[in-house]
Parts: C-alpha cells; sequence; structure tokens
C-alpha cells in the first residue's frame, strides 16, 4: 500500500514511499517521461551517476537509505540536463516530432556515440577521401540535395545539442538516413568551419559539385501543357546572391528553363544554392559556352527574342516598351545582363525588342535602376501574366 506521493520540484521524477519494514521506507525512483534520460539522484553514500534511457530499458532504480530510515534531499538536476528535459517537453507538447522514425528518435537521443567515437571530432578526419567535394550548408540546400539525387553525397554533419531535436533537422537526417548516408554530430565550432563562417543551421553536408547542365538538342518547343514557355537566358551574373536570388524567383513563377553564359559567371556553388533557398538543387540550370549560337537557333525556330535594359538608356535602335504594356503571344526568351554593364552589344542586336521597369517617381542620380535579381522577378512576373495560349 503506497502511503503518499510526493513530485520532485523540477519535475524529473516522483519518488513514492512505502513500507519495507518496521525499521523504515524505502524510497523509489523512476522515471516521469519516456522521452528524456533523467540522471540518478545522490544519497550520503557515493553512487555512480549514469544516464538510462527508456527506450532500452524502463528498470526502475532504487535510491540506497540511511540506517535511520531517512534519506538525503535529491541535489537538483544540473542545468545541461534540465535545459535539455525542458526542450524536449516543449517539443512533444507541441507535436513536433510527428512523422520522425523510432529509429530516428532512437538515433538522435543516443548522440551518435558510437559514430563520434570511430570518427573524432577533428575536421581533418570527418571529411571523406574524395577530393571532388564541396560543403553544402542550410537546412533546404542540405534536403533538396538528398532527395534529389543529383549530387553524390558522402556524409552529413549535424550540430550537437538541442539543434539536432528540431523538427526541420530530423527532417533532413531522416532523409540521409533513409539513403544510406552516414550521419555524424559535431560542434557548432566544427560547422562554423565547415560552412567557412556561413549561416549553416545546424546541418552541413558533404557532397560532389553541381554543375550546369548541357543543352538537350531534342528539347520540344512548347510545353506539354500548350502554355507559351518562357525561358530566361542570363549573361555574366557574377554575384552568387543575385543568381540564387534568380533562380528562387524563376522557379516560382514557373519559368520552363533557365539558361546561362558559362564564361564569367558565377558557377553553382553552395552559396548560390543558400541564396535560392534550396532551388540550384532542383531547378536545372543549363551553361553555354557560346549564347550567341542558341538565341540565333531558336530565333530560326520563331521564338522571340526579347531584351533588358535600364529605365534611362542612351537611344537603341531596337525598340523599348514598359513591361506592362507588353503581352506575350510566342514562345519567347528573356534575356537579362550582369550587374554591371547589363546585356553585351552583341546579344543587344539579337533582340527584336527591349523592356524596361517604368519609375514610379522621379529619381535621384545615381540610383536609376534595381538590383538584377529584383528586376528579373518583376520582369518574368509582367511576362508571365501576360502570356497568351497560341491561337
Amino acid at each position: 500500500m503506497w502511503l503518499f506521493s510526493i513530485t520532485h520540484q523540477h519535475g524529473w521524477c516522483r519518488r513514492l514511499m512505502k513500507p519495507v519494514s518496521n525499521a523504515g521506507f524505502q524510497l523509489t525512483s523512476y522515471h516521469a517521461t519516456s522521452s528524456v534520460l533523467c540522471p540518478l539522484e545522490r544519497s550520503s553514500k557515493p553512487v555512480v551517476r549514469r544516464r538510462r534511457s527508456l527506450l532500452k530499458s524502463s528498470t526502475v532504480q532504487h535510491v540506497p537509505v540511511a540506517a535511520d530510515g531517512k534519506s538525503d534531499q535529491p541535489s537538483p538536476p544540473p542545468k545541461a540536463w534540465k535545459k535539455e528535459v525542458s526542450f524536449m517537453k516543449k517539443e512533444a507538447s507541441h507535436g513536433n516530432n510527428r512523422g520522425i522514425s523510432f529509429e530516428l528518435k532512437k538515433l538522435c537521443l543516443e548522440d551518435f556515440t558510437e559514430e563520434k567515437a570511430r570518427l573524432g571530432r577533428e575536421t581533418s578526419t570527418m571529411l571523406s577521401s574524395d577530393k571532388k567535394y564541396e560543403i553544402v550548408f542550410g537546412i533546404a540546400p542540405c534536403l533538396f540535395a538528398l532527395t534529389q539525387r543529383r549530387r553524390k553525397v558522402y556524409k552529413l554533419f549535424v550540430k550537437d545539442g538541442e539543434a539536432a531535436h528540431r523538427n526541420s533537422v530530423l527532417k533532413v537526417c531522416e532523409e540521409a538516413h533513409r539513403w544510406g548516408v552516414p550521419i555524424q554530430r559535431v560542434s557548432k565550432k566544427d560547422l562554423d568551419k565547415l560552412a567557412a563562417g556561413r549561416v549553416h543551421q545546424g546541418v552541413c553536408l558533404q557532397a560532389s559539385p553541381l554543375k550546369y547542365l548541357v543543352e538537350d538538342k531534342v528539347s520540344a518547343g512548347l510545353r506539354k501543357d500548350d502554355a507559351i514557355p518562357l525561358w530566361l537566358v542570363l549573361e555574366e551574373i557574377q554575384d552568387p546572391m543575385n543568381l540564387g536570388a534568380i533562380l528562387r524567383s524563376a522557379y516560382f513563377l514557373g519559368v520552363d528553363r533557365v539558361a546561362s553564359s558559362l564564361r564569367s559567371s558565377c558557377p553553382l556553388t553552395p552559396v548560390v544554392s543558400k541564396a535560392s533557398s534550396g532551388i540550384m538543387e532542383v531547378l536545372g540550370v543549363y551553361g553555354y559556352q557560346n549564347l550567341e549560337d542558341m538565341i540565333k537557333m531558336k530565333a530560326a525556330q520563331g521564338w522571340q527574342v526579347i531584351g533588358t535594359v535600364g529605365a534611362e538608356t542612351e537611344e537603341i535602335l531596337v525598340p523599348v516598351t514598359h513591361c506592362l504594356d507588353f503581352n506575350m503571344t510566342k514562345p519567347t526568351l528573356l534575356l537579362i545582363g550582369g550587374e554591371g554593364d547589363g546585356l553585351s552589344q552583341q546579344l543587344l542586336s539579337l533582340c527584336q525588342t527591349l523592356l524596361t521597369i517604368p519609375p514610379g517617381r522621379n529619381l535621384l542620380p545615381g540610383i536609376e535602376s534595381l538590383n538584377v535579381s529584383v528586376a528579373a522577378a518583376i520582369l518574368l512576373h509582367s511576362l508571365l501574366s501576360s502570356r497568351r495560349l497560341p491561337i
């Protein structure tokens, strides 16, 4: 028969007292939650402290009692444990772990101890010996790199601590586990080093580089749904942040293909992938040694070639139209130039029409133009909104 029950002030475990003999009472300690690890309490006699997981065992732990039948007051749990338990309870109350497999939960709770012991924590020993790799960083880039399977993936690095229990991080870990990609828990310092100080959101992925795609000569002129196709053609975009933002807008708005010059253009780096929120891993970007030849070939197939210029431009022989006044009625190539000088004279000479974005006020000198990624998003939205089905 239980005499009374006392709830620990920290909410970690309950202590129940029951009579065991006329000499005194014995205290029984048991876990109050199945998702956290609870340290044993100390008594007047030294005992070995260790962590136990209910995923492995639910054995009740007994605390020794003194000769007079009284027990010392339990010492408060270590701060690290209090923080971990508080976080896990919060996650459980919000249901953030739904959809995560039991095996992955167990893998996270056991802290990858065997993997840590085997691989160590030094950056020099963490990476694969394959020299043809780069470090993808960020939740979305790592997740899409794993799901799209366009890269050869070597290893996933996850920040040790509470960050590893976030649902977004667990989703990346589960995808890596699904494809048999090794997972290693590392310190924030190691992750910062892997990501070269950039914002990694607690995950980095060692993978092969992603390159521009080669032109598919069998590509069709019209889409399967008979909507008018639009290709975005980029000439010498050099800033990886701009390129990433352009790819994200192109994917969101429904561009059919992105083509880029290979000369003097930014490569498809992990920085571009992060700036695109991982869209670079999904949207194939085609690279051309000679954009001029490709544009001439598409023009011969009946495509219209549209260039872009700033609001204040020098006198050009090609007609300039406000983007809001233009309707897209046939397959179109939209040409956008680099951050410095815009489109080259060679590509401008191939354009049938030039589009510009009208400003909403009188502009001060020096700010007559928009950032290239912002301008690209506005022009794409304007064109695709005006798209009409072929007659």
